[in-house]
């Protein structure tokens, strides 16, 4: 009875999140970023990412837009308005313990229309653990998703991009896909300011023309730049590509 009463809670924020999406839309005119394509990918385990592995197949100057760390009750709200203010969907890579500690605000991330993933338990050095402790964290991980969501993480990104051959391996049975990034802004810096945020932003997108960018919706400088990192994307012509994952 229990879980039903949460399939019919997740029924209804997802239909108020799609009579607000539609509300939404009608809003999205030619002044906003807005989200140009999606991309669905299977569950085969893939791993994509040029810092690490192959590329996502992205044409020139289109991006995805992914943030790991959350949700984070300080500052994932603020991530979603700016993100729904320009129209645009992105991937959130979540951590278990906060996914414990806040499951409302991980299913308003997907009843908003995003996508999201795993980022380990509790953001450890897993190179550090023993085999079996990065299996346990990740089986731990795993379990806090299926708890909020009801559904198995479709894919993974390492915190610190330190990946394991345990967890390679374990990823790759479960067909969970492994997300590294192609450019970030180095958004953990308590300082940053909004300008220089921008500029790393700027600089690291004219290197790759393309790709996933990684920020940090638990990062309280990259929620204040965001509204002005999009409309960066905007100004010089950058498509946003959502990611989705076969059922």
């Amino acid at each position: 009875m229990a879980f039903a009463g949460k399939v019919i809670k997740l029924m209804a924020i997802g239909v108020l999140a799609s009579l607000a999406g539609s509300a939404l839309a009608a809003e999205c005119g030619a002044d906003k970023l807005g989200t140009t394509r999606t991309i669905k990918l299977p569950r085969d385990g893939a791993l994509y990412g040029t810092q690490q592995h192959a590329a996502l197949p992205l044409e020139q100057g289109e991006v995805v837009l992914t943030f790991d760390d959350g949700p984070e009750p300080a500052g994932t709200p603020a991530v979603l308005a700016a993100l729904a203010s320009q129209c645009v969907k992105a991937t959130f890579f979540m951590i278990g313990d906060k996914l414990e500690r806040s499951p409302e605000l991980a299913r308003r991330v997907v009843a908003e229309g995003h996508s999201a993933g795993l980022h380990s338990n509790t953001h450890a050095h897993l190179s550090a653990f023993g085999a079996q402790q990065q299996l346990d964290d990740l089986r731990k991980n795993q379990a806090a998703y299926q708890a909020a969501f009801g559904a198995s993480a479709p894919a993974y990104r390492f915190p610190y991009l330190e990946e394991t051959p345990t967890m390679l391996a374990a990823l790759k049975a479960a067909k969970v896909t492994v997300m590294s990034i192609d450019l970030g802004i180095n958004d953990w810096l308590p300082n940053d300011t909004t300008e220089v945020l921008m500029v790393r932003l700027a600089e690291n997108l004219t290197k790759t023309g393309r790709g996933i960018i990684l920020m940090h919706d638990a990062n309280g400088p990259t929620v204040k730049a965001l509204p002005s990192l999009l409309r960066l994307l905007k100004d010089k012509g950058y498509k946003v590509v959502h990611l989705e994952w076969e059922k």
